[in-house]
This record gives structure tokens, C-alpha cells and sequence, in this order.
């Protein structure tokens, strides 16, 4: 029994070690900082998704109101939040170069698969697909896709409407997701995904699933965010989501033959780039022995496509549908402002005939 009982200690004590290992890094440095606990360092509320991650950032920007910077621990990742503009100035531009990792990423050299985008991409990846994608989104290139976006807010007003003449009650949070989850499909992905009409269209499945997560995903992310290598090979983006998008881009694809079809859609935009070849640029994670940046390489094939395609849909549908249900439920709450908004409204689409284009 007392063998048992001096194993268990023996587990305790060194489990407690390793999850405090390290806490004492803001200390030793003598900058302000949140207390740490073990394992979750200093952001228990998020971990217990009582908090979001900006609400943490705004918190400790005001908590400590005379310094410059605030350090906490995220799990066991030593991390700040910076209040001076001129560290800010430093991080963003003049020392970028020693501050590209954004820390979105578990790991910081293992990648899951949809990932590797825009928003989670890190370094090389990063900067090269941020070289070849952003010229890409011209004005000209907005305006070929706001005749898909005016197709489906027309289905929205009609449906909009029909409600209001049945008096039906109507979740503006769920009827703006359709909403957006349908231009986003007709934009990105260049189909018509019917969530408006539909509530239990494919698509709009799809977009739940993403936003909506399961124990196993939990369990996952947690899992990730206490010992990242241990668990790198773990997969934060549920399997099915991952085959839905995958199988959708490559069928999509495929029945254009791999080459833009005209629809002036996001997939016609990366098959496009893609057709340009490989992307190539000054590397910002490696350098020669004399200084200078070497060489980077990017090959934008179709896994990289589907990541991007991911972001696209997944941010694309969850911040238009947040800000404007948001937005709706605010002018419901202030008659006054709808009306000063209703007539700011009407007056711009007199000018332009009564329609909605690009340059109202």
C-alpha cells in the first residue's frame, strides 16, 4: 500500500512540475503579469469557454492601465499583450521579421491540412500565399461577384417578407446564417446551396457543424493546447467537415475541368492562381550565412485550395451573419435610428434607379 501511495505522490509532484514549468518566465522579468495555474496557465475562462479570447485581451488591457506590456500564459505558451503603440509599431513593421508567428497555430511546425489559409497560416506559407492571393482580390473582381450576392438578397427580402405578412416570428440570427451561407456558396464555391429557402440545405449543415463543436472536438483542441507535441497529429477540424470540403472543392473542380469557367467565383479565382504556377518569394523564416533571405517555394495544389476555400466559407458566413444580425436586432431596439437608416437607405437607391449594384 505505501509503495502505491509514494508512486501516486511521485506522479502528482512530477505532473505538477512539468504544468508549471516555465511559470515563473514574467516574474524573473519583472513585467506585470496574470497568476498562472497549472496546465491552463492563466486563461482558465477560456479554456471553460466562459470568456472569449478578445474579452481576455480587452480585460488585461485595462486591468494594468500604466504598462506597457502584460504577460500571462496561455497553458504553458509565455505570451503578452502589448498597450504601447510603439512596441506595436515594433512588432507589426520594424521587427517583423523576429514576430511573423501569430500563435493561432498548435504547433508551430505541424499543420493541420484546412489550416493551412490565410487566417491560421504562419511564416513562409503565409507570405507567399498572402503574395499571390491579395493582388487577386481587385475591385474588379468584388464587382464581378455582387450580381451573386443581389441574386440571393432578393430571396432574402421575399422571405422576409412573406414572414412579416404571416406574423410568423423569425430568428434573424439563424435567417441571416442561411442568408450569408447562401452568397458565400454562390461566391466562393459556385453553386446554389437554397439555405434560405432550405433551413436543412446541405450547406448550411455543413456551416453548423463547423461553429458548432462536439465533445470530440473539445476534447481535441484542449488536448492540442496543453502538450502540442504530444498531440500534433491530432486534428482540431472534425474528419467530416474535412472530407465535405475536400469532396466538395475537388467535384467542383472537376466538372470545370481544372480551369476557371467564367463564373468569376472564388474557385475561379484559384484556379487561376494556380495556373500561374508556383509562387515564389524572399522566405522570411530562412536566411543565407550572409544576411539575406533565401528562397521560397509554394506549389498551390488542390489541398491548399480546399484550405483556402475552408476560410473562405467558414469566416465569410459566421461574421456577416454575427454583424448583421447584430446590426438588425439593434435597429429593432431603436425605431428612430431604423427609420434615419430606412430613409439613408431609400435615398441612395433612388439615385440608382431603385436597384442594388456595385456603386450604391
Amino acid at each position: 500500500m505505501i509503495p502505491l501511495i509514494v508512486a501516486c505522490v511521485v506522479i502528482v509532484c512530477c505532473l505538477y512540475s512539468f504544468s508549471t514549468r516555465g511559470y515563473d518566465y514574467w516574474q524573473k522579468k519583472g513585467v506585470q503579469h496574470e497568476k498562472p495555474l497549472p496546465f491552463i496557465g492563466s486563461a482558465g475562462r477560456i479554456f471553460a469557454q466562459k470568456m472569449s479570447m478578445t474579452e481576455y485581451f480587452t480585460e488585461l488591457y485595462r486591468k494594468y492601465p500604466k504598462e506597457k506590456l502584460v504577460g500571462y500564459y496561455f497553458s504553458r505558451e509565455k505570451a503578452v499583450v502589448l498597450r504601447d503603440p510603439e512596441l506595436v509599431k515594433c512588432v507589426l513593421i520594424t521587427d517583423f521579421q523576429y514576430f511573423y508567428r501569430r500563435g493561432i497555430n498548435y504547433h508551430k511546425d505541424v499543420v493541420e491540412p484546412m489550416f493551412k489559409n490565410l487566417f491560421f497560416a504562419d511564416g513562409d506559407l503565409w507570405k507567399l500565399l498572402r503574395q499571390r492571393m491579395t493582388p487577386a482580390f481587385t475591385s474588379g473582381k468584388l464587382k464581378a461577384m455582387f450580381p451573386l450576392i443581389v441574386e440571393r438578397t432578393e430571396r432574402l427580402q421575399r422571405t422576409a417578407a412573406a414572414a412579416a405578412e404571416r406574423g410568423a416570428e423569425v430568428d434573424v440570427r439563424d435567417l441571416m446564417a442561411r442568408y450569408t451561407t447562401d452568397f458565400i456558396g454562390a461566391c466562393g464555391f459556385g453553386i446554389d446551396a437554397n439555405s434560405i429557402d432550405d433551413e436543412d440545405a446541405p450547406f448550411r449543415k455543413l456551416g453548423k457543424r463547423i461553429f458548432t463543436p462536439s465533445l470530440r472536438d473539445i476534447i481535441v483542441t484542449v488536448a492540442k493546447w496543453l502538450a502540442p507535441d504530444l498531440f500534433k497529429c491530432l486534428r482540431t477540424v472534425a474528419p467530416e467537415v474535412e472530407q465535405d470540403t475536400l469532396s466538395l472543392v475537388r467535384s467542383i473542380m472537376e466538372q470545370r475541368n481544372y480551369q476557371p469557367s467564367g463564373r468569376n467565383d472564388f474557385i475561379d479565382l484559384l484556379l487561376e492562381l494556380k495556373q500561374k504556377g508556383k509562387i515564389v518569394g524572399e522566405s522570411i523564416e530562412h536566411r543565407n550565412s550572409d544576411g539575406t533571405s533565401k528562397i521560397a517555394e509554394l506549389e498551390l495544389d488542390n489541398l491548399l485550395m480546399a484550405a483556402q476555400v475552408f476560410v473562405f466559407f467558414a469566416a465569410g458566413f459566421e461574421t456577416s451573419s454575427s454583424a448583421t444580425s447584430y446590426t438588425l436586432h439593434q435597429l429593432a431596439l431603436h425605431p428612430d435610428q431604423q427609420a434615419k437608416c430606412q430613409l439613408e437607405i431609400d435615398g441612395v437607391l433612388t439615385r440608382y434607379g431603385g436597384k442594388l449594384c456595385y456603386e450604391a
